[in-house]
């Protein structure tokens, strides 16, 4: 498998909705509170051209697989975003590329940690993210509007 790992493109809206959408069905998370119901899913690109921000997106033969993203929470603490990949795309070690080139990008970009909002139905995910340095926080950090997460965790960069 010859996968490509570049930055979002116009072009890659669409298909980065479809697969954050269905992960999130596929998972029980539809939900509001949830980015299955926040606008900005739609206009991934858009969203991430503002300053210290990046998302990645994973690609093979043309074809997205899933992606994942870096944004400003406050001061020097960034957070983890929007990191799905399609079901074919899961448990061949991506996710994990993903989440390095975020977290490089991230420490480059000045910023010292980096937090995330998960829930316990995306077990796998959570698994990586302990993997990778991440521990659990006992609340929110921040206000990102996704009340539908109710776990925690954040990284030292």
């Amino acid at each position: 498998m010859e996968i490509k790992i570049r930055s979002i493109a116009p072009g890659d809206n669409a298909a980065l909705a479809h697969i954050v959408r269905a992960a999130l069905r596929e998972h029980n998370m539809a939900k509001p509170g949830t980015v299955y119901t926040d606008e900005s899913t739609d206009h991934l690109y858009e969203l991430y051209q503002a300053p210290r921000a990046a998302y990645f997106v994973a690609e093979e033969n043309g074809e997205i697989l899933g992606g994942a993203g870096i944004g400003a929470l406050e001061g020097d603490v960034c957070e983890l975003q929007k990191m799905y990949l399609a079901p074919a795309a899961r448990g061949k070690g991506l996710g994990k590329k993903l989440i390095l080139q975020s977290l490089a990008f991230a420490k480059a970009n000045g910023y010292t940690q980096c937090y995330l909002e998960t829930s316990p139905e995306l077990a796998q995910a959570v698994k990586v993210y302990a993997h990778l340095g991440f521990r659990d926080l006992p609340g929110p950090l921040g206000n990102t509007g996704h009340f539908g997460c109710d776990r925690w965790m954040i990284r030292d960069l």
